[in-house]
């Protein structure tokens, strides 16, 4: 019979991939001398097969990622580049085996803040590497039990490694442990189904591709288009019920990552579970994805037959944890997971690192961060909403993407730059604003484009990157605070009250040219159009004024405090037309090198006498 050993920490992270592993970093960089335990069944060593969906960052998990965990140097050294997302929808669905069978909106930059494709295997190994040399304790084992005592009582992890049994104590616990869900089904948390998900009802299939030939997509050559890749962008391929990714993994290998999500009710589980259907479906409907993955040596084959679900609780009173997969995940569009990821991992650090410091605040912060990741999360559910509807509709879908685009770059983006989303003054007025919003404007925009879909009706085309479409220079990668220019990287330094200003009156003009555009003056003189449009521009004036008292109170508070040191530091400075001298110093070194290599000689010669000397 085996004993059972017993070890205390302060966190026990269960799961070791991307999520368990990001959480992990930033709890060892943000709390001193934290104790953490990581627990994952897969070896330190992931082989090139342990891949999962989120191959792709977008700016907020990039920024979380390279600053937050000071990887920028790694991942550029180790993981592909990526220059923002494409959309392709075909222009006639029976031809799609050239890329000019499609329309297109290419990004034409790169973007000002930029995010990268990542090997999550790779990744996640590494990651895992630089966790233990910072002090985490690894365990290659398996959960067999979790006991959720109430309030800050101590919690106990069962654990299983090998023939050995372990009982890990810790003050806090989080599950990593994506569809495991070892919390969310021993407190009854998760949420399936489509009644519970805005209607999602989401399957995928991926494979994965090496040495493919990427010119079969494009050549590389676009002088007139672009400044940047289109390659290692992020490619979406739209269809009716569908879309499809297209990411790089691998720089060296040529690595492609190719999958499909897909709307039960328009595509069934049997058609597309198995590599064979999945090929049999791209060379129908995607030709061109088709001819890609044959150019290549697969590497492995995946199906998910349910993908969406989400959480009720996400940070729990009685310091249990949900973050990742774990938590929620909708759709793989946009690549938002590891955004909603880095989110909740900078919540729960800041959530733990004030109850192991006694702050009284504490819990407020825990009612708060929960409120707004359950939230927000809800607001991305909310953005798969009507999907099998619009995906395949050019002219809707790209109308679509525009105004989802103005939400992530006006608000998202400056929220997370900023740190609001840690703030607990803001966050109660901003959580009201937001849910109002998702639940209110948006879905009345996806039931118009619906009924625009019905009608088969041709509004145009949209191009989130161009600036020449809505009003004035307004294009949707704009920033209405100079943080990038200023670098206002400091919590609560960015201005997120000029982006909310300026996304909300962006809101009501891109608003109101809908219903010309689709419905004419009936649609722009509707009392329930009217109501969005004015609600729209008070909330635009409300943030001016929130503006307003924001600079009065950062008023004479440097943009940056390092820039103003240096430039304190720089009062002092003069110019000195100086060299320090340097013979002196090579004076010496000859000097020594000679004495050196004469006392070298004097024992090579001693030696040779020395072994004469034996020999006669």
């Amino acid at each position: 019979m085996h004993s059972v050993q017993t070890q205390e920490y302060d966190v026990v992270i269960m799961g070791a991939g991307l999520a368990g592993n990001c959480q992990a970093r930033h709890l060892l960089l943000k709390v001193p001398n934290i104790k953490i335990a990581l627990i994952d069944p897969r070896p330190e060593e992931r082989t090139e097969k342990d891949l999962k969906i989120g191959e792709s960052t977008v700016e907020v998990a990039a920024l979380f990622i390279c600053k937050e965990l000071g990887l920028y140097e790694y991942v550029i050294e180790n993981h592909p580049p990526k220059f923002g997302l494409n959309f392709h929808w075909p222009k006639d669905p029976a031809k799609t085996g050239n890329i000019e069978d499609y329309y297109h909106v290419w990004t034409n930059r790169q973007p000002a803040m930029t995010a990268t494709q990542l090997n999550r295997a790779k990744f996640e190994r590494d990651l895992l590497k630089m966790n233990k040399d910072m002090g985490a304790v690894f365990y290659n084992g398996r959960v067999v039990d979790v006991d959720l005592t109430p309030g800050d009582a101590l919690k106990t992890v069962k654990v299983k490694v090998g023939n050995e049994s372990l009982e890990l104590k810790t003050k806090h616990v989080v599950d990593a442990a994506g569809r495991k869900f070892i919390i969310g089904r021993k407190t009854d948390n998760v949420l399936f189904g489509p009644d519970n998900l805005c209607g999602v009802n989401t399957g995928s299939a991926w494979v994965r591709v090496k040495n493919v030939d990427r010119t079969i997509f494009h050549d590389g050559y676009d002088p007139d288009g672009a400044s940047c890749s289109h390659y290692y962008a992020t490619n979406h391929w739209f269809g009716h019920g569908h879309w499809l990714w297209m990411i790089p993994t691998d720089t060296q290998s040529m690595e492609l990552s190719i999958g499909i999500i897909q709307h039960h009710d328009v595509i069934p589980t049997d058609s597309i579970n198995t590599q064979e259907k999945f090929y049999a479906f791209l060379k129908a409907n995607h030709n061109i994805l088709y001819q890609l993955v044959a150019s290549g040596e697969n590497i492995d084959f995946h199906y998910w037959p349910r993908l969406a679900h989400t959480s009720k609780v996400m940070f729990s009173p009685d310091n249990w944890y949900v973050i990742g997969d774990a938590a929620c995940i909708f759709d793989a569009f946009y690549s938002m997971g590891s955004s909603m990821t880095a989110f909740a991992i900078e919540s729960v650090t800041e959530i733990i690192r004030a109850k192991l410091a006694g702050e009284p605040d504490a819990e407020a912060k825990r009612t708060a961060y929960n409120e707004f990741n359950v939230v927000q999360s809800g607001g991305i559910n909310q953005l798969m909403r009507d999907h099998p509807k619009h995906l395949g509709n050019a002219s809707v879908m790209s109308w679509r993407i525009y105004f989802e685009y103005m939400l992530w770059f006006g608000i998202v983006v400056p929220l997370f730059v900023g740190k609001w989303h840690l703030h607990l003054t803001f966050l109660k007025s901003f959580i009201n604003i937001y849910r109002d919003t998702v639940n209110g404007l948006f879905i009345d925009v996806y039931k118009q484009f619906n009924k625009l879909v019905d009608r088969q009706a041709n509004i145009g085309f949209m191009d989130c990157y161009r600036g020449d479409q809505l009003f004035g220079d307004y294009n949707t990668l704009m920033h209405f605070d100079h943080f990038l220019e200023n670098a206002k990287f400091e919590p609560w330094h960015c201005n997120v009250f000029a982006g909310l200003k300026k996304t909300h009156f962006y809101f009501a003009i891109w608003y109101m040219k809908l219903q010309w555009k689709g419905f004419g003056l009936p649609g722009l003189l509707a009392p329930k159009h009217l109501y969005h449009f004015f609600r729209l521009l008070i909330i635009a004036g409300f943030m001016a004024i929130s503006e307003l008292f924001y600079k009065q109170k950062i008023k004479g508070l440097p943009t940056n405090s390092q820039v103003a040191k240096m430039r304190q530091e720089f009062t002092n400075y003069r110019h000195q037309p100086e060299l320090q001298p340097w013979d002196q110093e090579i004076a010496y070194v000859s000097v020594h090198n000679q004495k050196v290599g004469e006392a070298q000689s004097d024992e090579q010669e001693t030696s040779r006498v020395q072994k004469v000397s034996t020999l006669g």
